[in-house]
């Protein structure tokens, strides 16, 4: 009886101070939740919407996926494909991530002052493991849901046609340098994950050094099949095709020293642009594609440090084009100007995940600006 009274204490204990530490931390940063906020307790949150866009409560620290959802709400073609999708039976599983995200992301469409119902959505997320009151990384998670969809939906075409929204088909190059022979692999990527230097970047130059050959020296040496023995090798990424929507994961944050710290240096990213102009030698010579322009629609957002932070979101409607700033409950419409206040710098709001869409030309459509 005794352990038992103990550890509960202990478990509250800990609970209340991740709470408050999580408060105070925001109270700094100009975003002060109070503690009825954190545990979404009725009645002591006020609710915003804007522009037809609906927020979400935050709900036993749900800010990770809450900005996911308004990033998944934005890419229409999302819930186009999952409206096609009947589940077999079609009998409700609690524990079906593909079910409950279609069911949110249509209530998210939905014209309604309060916040969109998601409560079902994150219990689902917890039975598969992504768990309630804890902090998580944005692009872990979204990666996660991406990777449940294409376990839980029984339609496997629906369910491919969804990766495929995402998927960045590459192709990579190993030369020994000893013997010069050449290994070739394909192999697919759903985020381009980009390496940031700590003094100041562009979305450019870190596209560049990713696709940049490297050389494997020491450790990071590669088995040669024709030599028979590890040697120092040259590696290469080229382009084998570009998904629709192009995720990018601006990492910035790093292990040192058996902790994890959070890089706020500056990283600059366009509106739009054209791959072919930033990255000419990064294309395969199987490359087909002519439609290599993007546009940005999603900024998901990452406050505070590495061990303790707040997500929020910038998205740009479907219909008006307008930009909107989420941050949970709250919605209101913004400019591109506040978006590029998101490139960093120290104890800012700093972008951790960047949405480009490609655009169709046969379709007729050009890029459109936000002013």
């Amino acid at each position: 009886m005794f352990s038992l009274f103990t550890t509960r204490h202990l478990h509250f204990v800990f609970t209340l101070c991740k709470v408050i530490t999580q408060a105070v931390l925001n109270a700094l940063l100009g975003r002060f939740w109070s503690l009825g906020h954190m545990f979404d307790t009725p009645g002591l949150e006020e609710s915003h919407t804007s522009g037809g866009m609906r927020g979400l409560t935050n709900y036993h620290l749900s800010c990770c996926v809450n900005t996911l959802l308004q990033t998944l709400s934005a890419t229409w073609e999302i819930l186009d494909l999952l409206e096609k999708w009947e589940a077999a039976r079609g009998r409700r599983d609690s524990r079906n991530v593909p079910q409950e995200l279609k069911r949110v992301l249509s209530a998210m469409r939905g014209d309604l002052p309060q916040p969109a119902p998601h409560r079902d959505f994150l219990h689902c997320l917890d039975r598969n493991c992504i768990r309630l009151g804890m902090q998580h990384d944005a692009d872990e998670v979204f990666l996660s849901i991406l990777n449940l969809m294409q376990q839980q939906m029984d339609d496997r075409a629906l369910a491919l046609e969804i990766q495929n929204l995402y998927k960045i088909s590459v192709e990579t190059h190993l030369q020994c340098l000893e013997c010069s022979s050449i290994q070739t692999r394909s192999s697919y990527m759903l985020s381009l994950p980009l390496h940031i230097k700590e003094d100041t970047n562009s979305l450019e130059s870190c596209m560049t050094s990713f696709f940049e050959h490297q050389e494997l020296r020491g450790i990071n040496r590669c088995f040669c099949a024709q030599c028979g023995m590890k040697r120092t090798s040259k590696q290469g990424v080229k382009l084998l095709s570009l998904p629709r929507i192009l995720c990018v994961h601006l990492k910035r944050f790093r292990n040192m020293h058996s902790s994890t710290l959070k890089l706020d240096c500056r990283v600059t990213f366009p509106e739009t642009f054209d791959f072919l102009e930033i990255l000419q030698d990064a294309f395969s010579t199987g490359f087909e594609q002519k439609d290599t322009k993007y546009t940005l629609y999603a900024v998901i957002v990452h406050s505070g440090y590495a061990a303790c932070g707040h997500y929020t979101a910038y998205v740009r409607h479907r219909v008006n084009k307008h930009w909107y700033y989420a941050d949970d409950s709250h919605v209101q419409q913004t400019s591109w100007e506040e978006v590029k206040t998101t490139y960093g710098g120290h104890c800012r709001e700093t972008a951790y995940m960047l949405m480009y869409r490609r655009d169709f030309k046969e379709e007729g459509r050009q890029p459109e600006f936000s002013g």
